[in-house]
C-alpha cells in the first residue's frame, strides 16, 4: 500500500520504523513544526521528522490542517499523492473531514489506551494516576470526533506496580508498531472488522499540567506513589524545592507520624508518611540546585535528626 504517515514524538518512531521495513511504501510524513528546545532554545526537528529525513522521505510541517494557506497546500499535496491509507500516531492535530475521506482505506489512528477509556491527550499518565491494572494500543478508524472512531484492533499490556510514565511510554511505543503490523495484515487479507466504541466506560485523558506535580502528603500512600510515577512530583524541604523522581509503595510499613514526615531507616532507606498512615519509600530525589541522586547519596550529604517533613509547595514554586 501507498501510505502517508502522521506523527510527532518518540512514541511514533517505532511505528514509522516498522512501516519502513515492511512491503508498504511511505510516500510522505507529516509532523509538527520544529520547536525551540534546550537551554539555548535552538530549533530542533521532531523525532519523527529526524527519522524520516534520515531515510529521504519527504516531510511536511503544516501549522494547521484546517485553515490558512498551509491547510490548502497540504490538502492539495495529499490529493496528489492519493495514498491508500493514512496512519496517525500522536500527530498533534485533528484531521478535517476532507483529509479523513481522502485515502481509499481512510485513516487509522493508533491510540495509547484501551478505548473508550482515556480518549484524549494524556492516556499514559492518566492510566497510571487512576491505578489501572492494564492498558494497551487501540487501532481505530478515524472519525471527526476526539478518538471516537470504530475500533479495528487492540493489543493489551499490564501496568506494573512500579510502572512509570516513561517506562510505559517506551513499551507502548513498541506495542503500537505491533498493533499496526497486525492491523494491516488483517486489512490486506480481508479479516479486519470495525467495531463501534461502546458508550459505557468513556473517560477523557485531559492534558497534564505543572500543578499536578505539586505533592499533597495528606493523600493516601498509593495515590502519592502513582502521582510520582505518572508525572513526577515536588514538595518543599528546608525551604527549597525538593523533587521526588522515583518512589515505591511499601504496603507493609505504616506510621502514626504527621503526613509528610521523613522516616530514615539505616544508611540506605528513606520513607515519607502519607495521610492514611501508609509510607512511600523514596528512591531518587533532586534537591533544588543539585543533580538527581539515589537515596544513599542523599543521606550521606544530609543529616536528618528526626521529625523533618516534606511540605506542599506554593503555586509560585
Amino acid at each position: 500500500m501507498q501510505i502517508v504517515f502522521m506523527g510527532t514524538p518518540e512514541i511514533a518512531v517505532p511505528t514509522l520504523e516498522m512501516l519502513l521495513g515492511s512491503e508498504h511504501k511511505v510516500q510522505a510524513v507529516l509532523t509538527q513544526p520544529d520547536k525551540p528546545r534546550g537551554r539555548g532554545k535552538k530549533l530542533m526537528p521532531t523525532p519523527v521528522r529526524a527519522r524520516a529525513e534520515a531515510v529521504g522521505i519527504p516531510v511536511y510541517t503544516p501549522q494547521s490542517l484546517r485553515k490558512g494557506d498551509d491547510a490548502a497546500e497540504i490538502t492539495e499535496i495529499l490529493q496528489g499523492l492519493a495514498p491508500d491509507l493514512i496512519v496517525v500516531i500522536a500527530y498533534g492535530q485533528i484531521l478535517p473531514k476532507q483529509i479523513l475521506d481522502l485515502p481509499h482505506y481512510g485513516c487509522i489512528n493508533l491510540h495509547a489506551s484501551l478505548l473508550p477509556r482515556w480518549r484524549g491527550a494524556a492516556p499514559i499518565q492518566r492510566a497510571i494516576l487512576a491505578g489501572d491494572a492494564e492498558t494497551g494500543i487501540t487501532a481505530m478508524q478515524m472519525a471527526e470526533g476526539l478518538d471516537t472512531g470504530d475500533m479495528l484492533h487492540t493489543l493489551k499490556t499490564p501496568i506494573a506496580a512500579d510502572e512509570t510514565a516513561d517506562s510505559l511510554h517506551d513499551r507502548l511505543a513498541l506495542l503500537a508498531a505491533d498493533t499496526l503490523r497486525e492491523t494491516l495484515a488483517m486489512l490486506e487479507n480481508g479479516t479486519l472488522k470495525a467495531v463501534p466504541q461502546p458508550e459505557d466506560g468513556v473517560t477523557y485523558a485531559e492534558k497534564i499540567t505543572k500543578a499536578m506535580s505539586r505533592l499533597d502528603f495528606t493523600v493516601s500512600a498509593a495515590e502519592l506513589d502513582r502521582t510520582v510515577r505518572a508525572v513526577t512530583g515536588y514538595a518543599v524541604f528546608g525551604g527549597k524545592r525538593f523533587k521526588l523522581l522515583r518512589t515505591v509503595l511499601d504496603t507493609g510499613k505504616r506510621s502514626d507520624a504527621p503526613a509528610g514526615t521523613l522516616l530514615r531507616e539505616g544508611k540506605h532507606e528513606l520513607y515519607v508518611v502519607c495521610g492514611d498512615g501508609g509510607c512511600v519509600r523514596l528512591l531518587t530525589v533532586q534537591p533544588e540546585g543539585s543533580r538527581p541522586m539515589q537515596i544513599p547519596d542523599f543521606l550521606n550529604g544530609c543529616r536528618l535528626n528526626g521529625g523533618e517533613c516534606l511540605t506542599a509547595a506554593e503555586e509560585a514554586l
